[in-house]
């Protein structure tokens, strides 16, 4: 279905279909668009005969465009510091750890990413100073990346600044944000998250 087509979407606003299947709106947060587009997709597929997928498909593109908007100000946040988000939750699984040093493969388990992910970001922190790379002493086929005192400094400077402008004002209610967290542990943990 090619939702570009409707007269309902005006002015040359349109929604655009993403990769996933589902609708994301095709503009910028604070745009005006006058209409929320995935609102619009759900009549659509209702009137396309698609009704009993039609709130999951709102819920799960819903979903994702409220990935994008998070994700937009998380990284706004972190870009003066010079770290992405993936390279922060590197940096904080470090801080936290014991002795401030973590084999590559528990970093990728923790994190739940693809070994080529951890890869990347631990060199692109080690690049920068802010871990170092050894052989582990207890096994010398796994890398050990450990916090650097310049990582852990950015580390806390990054969690201060997140916490101040991003965790502690998550544009929702304290009731919203406990509701939005027991659905989402629960859509994670269906999906085997843990």
């Amino acid at each position: 279905m090619d939702v570009n087509a409707s007269s309902s979407y005006d002015g040359g606003m349109s929604a655009q279909t993403n990769t996933g299947g589902g609708v994301s709106a095709g503009v910028a947060a604070g745009s005006g668009l006058g209409f929320d587009p995935i609102a619009r997709a759900r009549e659509q597929w209702v009137e396309q005969g698609w009704g009993p997928a039609a709130d999951g498909m709102a819920a799960i593109t819903s979903l994702m465009r409220a990935h994008q908007i998070v994700l937009a100000r998380v990284e706004a946040t972190l870009r003066p510091l010079g770290v992405t988000f993936a390279r922060y939750e590197v940096l904080m699984l470090l801080w936290f750890s014991r002795r401030g040093s973590l084999p590559m493969k528990v970093i990728g388990s923790r994190l739940q990413v693809h070994p080529t992910s951890v890869t990347n970001a631990v060199d692109r922190l080690e690049d920068a100073g802010l871990v170092t790379r050894s052989t582990h002493p207890e096994d010398r086929r796994a890398m050990l990346v450990a916090l650097t005192p310049t990582g852990r400094e950015l580390a806390e400077r990054a969690t201060k600044a997140l916490n101040a402008e991003v965790f502690e004002q998550p544009d929702l209610g304290a009731s919203d944000v406990r509701s939005l967290v027991d659905v989402l542990t629960r859509l994670r943990g269906r999906a085997g998250d843990f």
